[in-house]
């Protein structure tokens, strides 16, 4: 009876200590002998570390960075990734159409201020197009910029001159520049968006990391086994088996 007693003293001692420590740092082996005639081994403890590795958060970041997504596809969670990938796709879609789309009607509005006012297209600054929009003529800019004393924006007739055969083809030619100015504009805000995509996908793609390292942590196998030696009364030995999976 002592005997008994004095296994389930030494089991309940070795396993209860445990459960304060860390999991992935219990490895040791133990030996109790009491006398020649009558021993109890422990003959060994294993804790059987998962065979995976833990993912790198700052891979993460990185994978995110290049293609929203590619942490998520990295922490093995790509079913909330992909929507990252596909609005990045959607984004860049969009960024190359307002540029084709904004290319394409300044093309039209140089072209246009070329045959109807008679613009001399080459060296000529973004504003210059923008004031073409807004007088009929260079003399009416100049008399303006005159009047309010702006005499450091007054063009050169020689050089920037234009000069709309009427208040329609003005108005026309104004119509085509916003178009292509607002188109872009809205490039910004999308590249805003793409890089915001990243900075999300990448935040994300390291909650997920850090569940899969923690998730990892726990997948933990025990095993203990013990034996009783020159005991005929009692088994030769026995083995007890812990495991602890998710």
């Amino acid at each position: 009876m002592k005997r008994i007693l004095l296994i389930i003293l030494i089991v309940s001692s070795i396993v209860k200590p445990q459960q304060s420590e860390s999991l992935l740092s219990l490895k040791s082996k133990l030996q109790f002998n009491n006398s020649p005639e009558s021993s109890i081994k422990y003959q060994s403890f294993n804790n059987e570390q998962n065979s995976f590795n833990k993912k790198n958060p700052g891979l993460a970041i990185l994978y995110s960075l290049l293609l929203p997504g590619m942490g998520e596809l990295y922490a093995d969670r790509f079913d909330s990734g992909k929507y990252y990938t596909i609005a990045d796709g959607l984004l860049w879609g969009t960024l190359v159409g307002f540029n084709i789309y904004g290319n394409w009607k300044e093309k039209n509005y140089r072209s246009f201020a070329e045959t109807n006012a008679g613009v001399k297209l080459e060296g000529k600054e973004s504003d210059f197009f923008a004031n073409l929009g807004s007088y009929l003529s260079v003399e009416d800019y100049n008399k303006e910029m005159e009047l309010n004393r702006k005499f450091g924006k007054v063009y050169d007739p020689e050089v920037y001159y234009w000069n709309w055969k009427s208040s329609d083809l003005r108005r026309e030619y104004r119509e085509m520049w916003s178009s292509s100015e607002n188109a872009y504009n809205n490039m910004r805000f999308v590249a805003g968006a793409l890089i915001l995509n990243r900075l999300v996908s990448a935040i994300n793609a390291v909650r997920l990391v850090s569940a899969y390292n923690k998730n990892l942590e726990e997948k933990i196998t025990w095993n203990l086994f013990f034996s009783i030696e020159n005991q005929p009364a009692l088994p030769k030995a026995f083995q007890i088996n812990f495991v602890s999976r998710l």
